[in-house]
């Protein structure tokens, strides 16, 4: 793994091989297993919401809004993966995660979270108008059923269109949100760390290992959309899993140049 150094006072990028994800992800199944409480509460949580959501946003605002939101979520869940990320540092330094310390993840309050939280929430809100400029382009008809909107995607030309044109627009959202939380979301669990130099250390590392970091990206992707295509319950497992091997891409990518310690910036709680 060679290592690259970038500009001043930030930390030194990795460059990680082809098959880094996939190592990401094993190494995450061990985390799961040794913290299977904390991790699979947080699951849950996130799962009854996204049900909850889902069921509602449904009833209310038919079916195009269902899956808009849904797919969007890719782009705020680096934030609501806190609980995760904290349980990874906790492993990794040696220390017993508990529901309690990662429920509520306190180094997580913090102005920079919000910052970053309000720049992702803004992406997300960009999103939507973008996916409801497509769909109305597409067709004068509200679908009120999953069954509708797919019967319209996938059997006309029209929807053909609107599937191909929105897939390329939410592609460019996601990659440019992914380029600057991949790491960025992780790292500002170190208190000493402010939301520009973890942004700028999350798109160097993006640049740095453009083709892995599209494969995670992309593996990301499917296992969110599988989630939303069996009712969210898979999310249980999933979302711990991928914030677990979300920090261990960033404990990868980024080394500690004295500064991210497992540890950093945290008293003994």
């Amino acid at each position: 793994m060679e290592a690259v150094a970038d500009a001043a006072k930030l930390p030194t990028i990795r460059k990680v091989g082809p098959a880094a994800p996939l190592r990401w992800l094993a190494a995450a199944l061990g985390d799961l297993s040794r913290a299977p409480l904390p991790s699979f509460f947080h699951g849950l949580v996130l799962t009854l919401v996204s049900v909850g959501l889902s069921l509602s946003l449904l009833r209310e605002w038919g079916a195009f809004w269902t899956v808009a939101l849904t797919f969007g979520f890719i782009l705020v869940a680096p934030l609501l993966a806190m609980g995760p990320y904290e349980t990874g540092r906790l492993l990794e330094a040696g220390r017993k995660p508990t529901v309690g310390r990662t429920l509520l993840v306190r180094r997580a309050l913090r102005a920079d979270v919000v910052v970053l939280g309000v720049g992702l929430f803004f992406l997300f809100a960009l999103w939507l108008r973008a996916a409801q400029v497509v769909y109305g382009l597409s067709t004068f008809t509200l679908h009120d059923t999953p069954e509708q909107l797919a019967a319209f995607a996938f059997g006309t030309d029209e929807g053909r269109v609107m599937l191909l044109v929105g897939s390329a627009v939410g592609a460019v959202f996601a990659f440019l949100t992914f380029s600057c939380v991949v790491v960025a979301a992780p790292m500002l669990l170190d208190s000493r760390v402010g939301v520009f130099a973890a942004v700028a250390t999350s798109v160097r590392a993006t640049l740095t290992n453009m083709g892995p970091l599209l494969v995670w990206a992309g593996l990301i992707a499917a296992l969110v959309a599988l989630t939303a295509a069996t009712g969210f319950l898979p999310m249980i497992i999933v979302f711990p899993w991928l914030g677990l091997a979300s920090w261990r891409a960033f404990r990868d990518l980024v080394a500690p140049d004295g500064m991210l310690a497992p540890d950093a910036g945290v008293s003994a709680d």
